[in-house]
């Protein structure tokens, strides 16, 4: 074991852990697939560190099964194509058990035909757009009716916004994401004139012309707040653009679905106190657990570290493989799956998570608002919510549902009683 810990220890410069052909025969493989460099690499390499750490921690409590974890981490670069040769070098030459990673949706499309293809296992830490159910996949983070749909019944109920400017990345979650809001707003009454709708590449600067836009909506008087699906270093021209504008939060409040505090560790967040973010976790979430875990984060890396949300995600979904294993007997895919549906494993805002028959996990919705140390006041907190695969606010999803236990589909039609497969093809 301390020979293990300290290879691990190691490891850690170099991206992927090796051990001695006999040693590693002994050993169960984890995959790490976290891009460690390009424009996710601000928020990715986190959850490297993250899974490295609970798999040390693991192996230091004896492992599963009576074997050591093997973590094999690669760089998928911000590459989305590289993501798919990434998926497939883990499955077929490095033969891991299971997978952690991706961040954008338009990585774990990349990845999904590799793994159903080849019956890999992927658990993916990440808020996304949902419209997506594959037996393949467990989803610990937020779907949108546990964080879009929330903070802007927040926008809309809290702080009275008349105007939405809708403000994304150009790639699939903010798109489909924005699709189901601008649906739900025009439910809620909200006229199309007033929903303003953009969307920026993967690295984008320069925010002038944009915030400029935003704060033109508000020219008649209306309220406007800004919901945000911008992702990576974009984020922080973005933020800096509105405080060079002058933009406070009384101004014209922004609610982030893709900024925590790693993002906000990068900024000076001085002009950003009072926006907001939507999550399912924050650093300052007050529990027992919590605080060992944020006290272990924080020694392994350094008191500057910080905590956020995808990594309490890994944090559930690794202890919940853990025990579905131990529960199986073995790290057979089809074995753990159906051994992972109905685990439960305490969240570290003080609830038990849930995971669901359609893949999803059952997770409290929290907003918090930032705050001058670039940590976030938890300002709202539900119950926990079970995750929907399917959104209700657009027509052709409204009658699916998904459960891979009793109904062994994910996308059932409830009007036609029956299951619809579509072959993933990205």
């Amino acid at each position: 074991m301390n020979y293990l810990k300290s290879t691990l220890a190691g490891a850690l410069a170099l991206g992927t852990l090796s051990l001695p052909a006999a040693a590693a025969e002994d050993t169960i493989k984890i995959g790490v697939l976290h891009s460690l460099s390009g424009t996710m690499a601000i928020s990715e390499t986190t959850l490297k560190d993250t899974m490295l750490m609970l798999i040390d921690e693991q192996n230091a409590k004896g492992g599963v099964l009576g074997k050591q974890l093997e973590a094999v981490v690669v760089d998928p670069a911000s590459d989305w194509p590289l993501f798919a040769e990434k998926a497939r070098e883990l499955l077929t030459v490095q033969d891991v058990d299971v997978m952690f990673g991706c961040w954008t949706s338009v990585s774990r499309k990349s990845v999904l035909p590799v793994i159903e293809e080849l019956n890999g296992l992927l658990f993916y830490p990440v808020q996304y757009e949902g419209e997506e159910s594959s037996k393949n996949v467990f989803y610990t983070g937020a779907a949108p009716n546990q964080q879009a749909i929330p903070a802007t019944d927040y926008f809309l109920e809290e702080l009275g916004v008349e105007k939405f400017a809708l403000l994304g990345t150009d790639y699939v979650y903010p798109r489909t994401t924005n699709n189901i809001l601008e649906s739900y707003l025009k439910g809620k009454g909200i006229a199309e004139d007033d929903i303003f709708v953009n969307y920026t590449p993967f690295g984008h600067s320069d925010w002038s012309k944009i915030v400029a836009d935003v704060v033109a909506l508000g020219a008649d008087g209306k309220k406007v707040g800004v919901i945000s699906t911008i992702n990576g270093d974009a984020n922080i021209g973005f933020y800096k653009e509105l405080a060079a504008a002058g933009i406070s939060a009384d101004d014209i409040p922004v609610v982030a679905f893709s900024v925590g505090e790693e993002e906000l560790s990068g900024l000076d967040t001085a002009n950003l106190v009072g926006h907001l973010a939507a999550w399912n976790y924050f650093q300052s979430a007050e529990s027992e657990m919590n605080d060992e875990f944020v006290a272990a984060w924080k020694a392994k890396m350094g008191d500057e570290r910080v905590t956020n949300d995808p990594m309490e995600a890994h944090f559930i979904g690794f202890n919940m493989w853990v025990n579905a294993v131990e529960a199986a007997g073995t790290t057979e895919v089809d074995a753990v799956s159906a051994a992972m549906i109905g685990q439960e494993y305490p969240n570290l805002t003080g609830g038990t998570s849930v995971m669901l028959p359609n893949h999803h996990l059952a997770k409290p919705v929290l907003i918090g608002e930032i705050q001058d140390d670039g940590q976030f006041d938890i300002i709202s907190q539900t119950t926990e919510v079970p995750g929907d695969a399917w959104t209700d606010f657009l027509p052709e999803s409204a009658v699916l549902k998904s459960d891979w236990k009793d109904l062994g589909c994910g996308m059932y039609n409830t009007e036609t009683e029956s299951c619809v497969q579509i072959k993933s093809n990205y």
